[in-house]
């Protein structure tokens, strides 16, 4: 089992700016350092919690000081023209020797959906979708192309002069083009199954409970069978909440914090969904976490306590979903202690090797 380590990211709003992006960049530096094989970084453009409008930019500035492979997670597609993807992505890929993973999806936030002017989920799948075969085909041939679609378009037909490089569009450094991933958030539904279907990395999100993983990896896995396709398992990506501490009285303070780094988030990923009713709120973070259910959400997504005890908790999950290829465990944001870097190391020298031994000895699980 491999590590990786992805962030939103999501800081506190009044943290400044420059300093939650080199709070993440100093997160992933130390996770390389140690052994993590792989990071992601999300988009978004609209909130001031999230705010990395350009992952592969801050990704770049982290190529010459790592060995990991470096992800977007993910690059929203619903908002972004499939040109400027396919040739920021190929760039990337050229720079960073073949290292980009390139996630993607429709984009998520409500903010930024109205921002770009595609409020409506279901548009921004559509979307998406046809930028995904675009891109590919801008990686794999060469003008004359038109692009011709309902949401995007663009062609290269007449204005192109291959023998001094003109209307050659930047291809990637791997062939046919990086491997691509899409996170999967409901246990069924299409989105797994266009994850099998793209032969895309499957990563199961890091907010929803267990049950839900598993429902993906059914879906996505039936997919494939009915495709004829092979399942790998190695590809496949775990994300949750993880954090490694000194004692499980340490873990459980931070757990029962109202206004705690884990507290926040989810009650941050509730209430974006709902801004209208909470907006204007005067409630206080405990009555907010009620009504979001942050209890719950505490108890089926966060694993956190000694490395004994995140063991145990990681083996019941390896038991429950089979084996999988990389853990992915999610940065929050640094609350001003060590806890977070102390966390990250111990998950890959105290956790991380009986966890992949305890797979090693399931052997082939083919569930």
């Amino acid at each position: 089992m491999d590590l990786g380590l992805f962030f939103m990211p999501l800081h506190r709003p009044d943290k400044p700016w420059g300093q939650a992006l080199e709070e993440d960049r100093q997160a992933i530096l130390l996770a390389d350092s140690v052994g993590y094989s792989e990071a992601w970084i999300g988009e978004h453009f609209s909130t001031k919690a999230e705010q990395v409008p350009a992952p592969l930019m801050f990704l770049a500035t982290l190529i010459g000081q790592t060995s990991m492979r470096l992800g977007t997670g993910v690059v929203n597609l619903g908002h972004r023209h499939p040109v400027v993807v396919a040739a920021e992505a190929a760039q990337f890929d050229q720079l960073s020797g073949g290292r980009l993973m390139l996630g993607v999806g429709p984009g998520g936030l409500v903010s930024d959906a109205e921002l770009f002017g595609r409020p409506e989920m279901p548009e921004r799948v559509e979307a998406a979708l046809e930028s995904i075969e675009m891109i590919k085909t801008m990686w794999t041939t060469d003008a004359p192309f038109e692009l011709d679609g309902k949401y995007w378009s663009g062609s290269l037909i007449s204005q192109h002069w291959p023998k001094m490089g003109v209307g050659l569009m930047p291809k990637p450094l791997q062939q046919p083009h990086p491997p691509m991933a899409m996170a999967m958030v409901s246990p069924a539904g299409r989105t797994p199954e266009i994850v099998a279907e793209n032969d895309f990395i499957p990563i199961s999100a890091n907010f929803v409970p267990l049950s839900a993983v598993q429902g993906q990896w059914e879906t996505y896995t039936n997919r494939r069978r009915e495709l004829g396709r092979p399942i790998d398992r190695g590809i496949w990506r775990v994300a949750r909440n993880i954090l490694v501490t000194d004692s499980d009285a340490e873990a459980e303070e931070l757990l029962a914090d109202p206004d705690g780094t884990f507290a926040f988030y989810f009650r941050y990923l509730a209430g974006v969904r709902d801004m209208t009713e909470t907006r204007d709120d005067d409630a206080t973070p405990a009555e907010l976490n009620e009504r979001f259910r942050v209890d719950r959400s505490l108890d089926k997504c966060v694993i956190a306590g000694t490395a004994e005890t995140v063991t145990e908790r990681l083996i019941e999950i390896v038991d429950l979903l089979g084996p999988f290829g990389t853990l992915v465990s999610v940065g929050h944001d640094w609350d001003g202690t060590d806890r977070w870097a102390r966390s990250i190391k111990a998950l890959a020298t105290d956790v991380a090797p009986t966890i992949s031994a305890h797979m090693a000895a399931q052997g082939g699980d083919d569930r």
